[in-house]
């Protein structure tokens, strides 16, 4: 969603604070209504930062840095979870 000033955003929150599914490749952050706010790693190496709830209408802004996450993958930045 490349043209996001548009939208409406519930907070902007920083990629450290997402978890990491390694299986998945999904990031995740607590939403409000209970379920979590998601978006894939595909989504944010493509340049989008709006991570959607699938159980209501909330959107959060990703702040991240696209170069450095792309170099990085920020894998190590957020709380990885399902890896052993």
């Amino acid at each position: 969603m490349e043209n996001s000033g548009e939208l409406v955003f519930h907070e902007e929150v920083e990629i450290g604070e997402f978890e990491f599914d390694q299986e998945t490749k999904i990031y995740t952050y607590p939403c409000p209504c209970g379920d979590r706010f998601e978006i894939t790693k595909e989504q944010l190496e493509a340049g989008d930062d709006v991570a959607v709830c699938p159980s209501c209408s909330l959107m959060v802004r990703v702040i991240y840095d696209l170069a450095k996450f792309r170099e990085s993958n920020y894998v190590n930045d957020a709380v990885s979870v399902g890896a052993n």
